[in-house]
């Protein structure tokens, strides 16, 4: 007897009853990034982030001394895994954690202020400018925080804890009507 398995995004049952217009203050879940963990040896940090960044199509984040997150929403996780396979393997080593970490991101004319219920890091635009990223608490859970625009931030967070980083950011946003849906 075969058995098929349906594949479910881990916040498919918390984001039910969501799904309404978004309002200007917005959670959107990316449904299936491509995900990936990057950690240099010692040595040449500039030369692995300078090859990180060449790659068309994904985001580098840090995540710590020689440590980046390469994250993608148009690429498949095998294309990004090509990619990688270029560096040289003497400077850094990759592994896939697209099945292990969800993307939240979050925008709005209010998102520092309800970001700053739940990090303990300021997120001044002078302070936290655009492009930048760093791991630190959110919800109480290790996550890493990098600000893509002017009022939008990308909160990525391990699978296991994305429902109640989603259910607490959504109570933070309460009072300023903040609305959650899947983007794709």
């Amino acid at each position: 007897m075969s058995v098929a398995f349906q594949n479910r995004h881990v916040l498919e049952d918390h984001i039910s009853g969501f799904e309404a217009a978004a309002n200007p203050n917005h959670l959107a879940v990316v449904r299936r990034p491509a995900i990936f963990s990057v950690l240099g040896r010692a040595g040449d940090q500039n030369g692995v982030l300078a090859s990180l960044k060449a790659i068309r199509d994904v985001s580098v984040r840090i995540a710590g001394p020689r440590e980046w997150l390469v994250v993608s929403e148009t690429l498949g996780a095998d294309s990004v895994a090509r990619d990688l396979f270029t560096l040289d393997p003497a400077q850094a080593s990759f592994f896939e954690q697209s099945d292990g970490r969800v993307l939240l991101r979050i925008s709005g004319p209010s998102v520092r202020r309800i970001l700053a219920k739940c990090v303990a890091v300021d997120l001044h635009p002078q302070v936290f400018a655009e492009g930048h990223s760093a791991n630190m608490l959110c919800c109480h859970v290790s996550a890493n925080v990098a600000r893509t625009g002017p009022d939008h931030f990308d909160i990525i967070v391990p699978r296991s804890y994305a429902g109640s980083v989603f259910e607490e950011i959504m109570e933070m946003g309460r009072e300023f009507a903040l609305t959650a849906a899947f983007i794709d």
